[in-house]
């Protein structure tokens, strides 16, 4: 089983600062978390666009080479904060298909995708999915061409049974889950229930932990915040040997979004103390 960081860990170091939060005293590069990954020793990273500062052929070719060089598999990570926006958005859907040829310059063979996000979640799912697996049974026509699969994540707006429905629809090898560990929880679905259902349809992960934030209201999206794989709620080792049951090819990648207080903003501290259980879980399963 191998591991890997998602660069979203470090959002606030490239510009998505939430309201709640502080500001970080400077940026921090693609190239900065690339090299990051390499010292951390894992195998792999999924990148999200903002951190790529340019989307010419010429730096994407620079990117690939520097993920070849480090030895990284990688997920190609579009749609935060909204991606599709339940399907609704022809201008997400257009950036979506378009950053499909971005995966392949890369050397991507996942891209991370959402149909949605929270803010779609009192809506009626049901109009959404359909209008969602229209537009995904597009896309995946496209990314088959380039041998690129389409992890559509649990984006703080669907439970496993409609995830599971979204994906049945749209009937393609090429199109499946990117499961979020933690994000299940947050729509109060039990998230071991939801990868007995999903995991041989799991793509690609994000390897969430969380624990109840007591300065937040339950009403709001981060009060089950982030902490480092191993210290929340979340059972990751049962959820790791779920996907080595059905064979998982993909990488266990830690994301933090809204680190919990008690972390006090030490994403990278965060990041390495996730990468160490990690590393421990999948020691477990090989």
């Amino acid at each position: 089983m191998k591991i890997g960081i998602d660069s979203y860990c470090y959002h606030r170091f490239f510009g998505d600062v939430y309201p709640q939060q502080k500001a970080p005293p400077a940026q921090l590069s693609l190239e900065w978390f690339l090299k990051r990954a390499k010292d951390l020793k894992v195998d792999g990273v999924a990148v999200e666009p903002p951190l790529i500062s340019r989307l010419d052929a010429g730096y994407l070719s620079e990117v690939k080479g520097m993920l070849d060089e480090y030895k990284l598999d990688r997920v190609y990570a579009w749609g935060h904060p909204d991606g599709l926006e339940g399907g609704r958005s022809e201008k997400a859907f257009a950036d979506m298909m378009k950053s499909i040829e971005y995966a392949a310059a890369i050397g991507a063979k996942v891209m991370r995708v959402c149909g949605a996000s929270l803010m779609f979640r009192n809506e009626p799912h049901g109009p959404m999915l359909e209008k969602l697996a229209r537009q995904f049974s597009e896309a995946v026509e496209v990314a088959a061409k380039h041998d690129i699969r389409i992890a559509d994540e649990n984006h703080i707006d669907f439970n496993s049974d409609e995830m599971l429905a979204l994906i049945k629809a749209v009937n393609s090898p090429y199109f499946g889950i990117n499961f979020d560990t933690g994000n299940f929880m947050r729509v109060l679905d039990d998230p071991i229930k939801g990868m007995e259902k999903l995991a041989k349809y799991t793509f690609s992960t994000h390897v969430k932990d969380l624990k109840p934030n007591r300065q937040a209201s339950v009403d709001d999206w981060f009060f089950f915040s982030s902490t480092p794989v191993g210290d929340g709620l979340v059972d990751n080792q049962k959820l790791a040997q779920l996907l080595k049951n059905a064979n998982y090819e993909g990488f266990l990648a830690v994301e933090i979004d809204f680190l919990h207080p008690d972390y006090n903003l030490q994403e990278d501290k965060a990041v390495a103390a996730s990468i160490k259980e990690l590393r421990r879980i999948a020691n477990s399963l090989n």
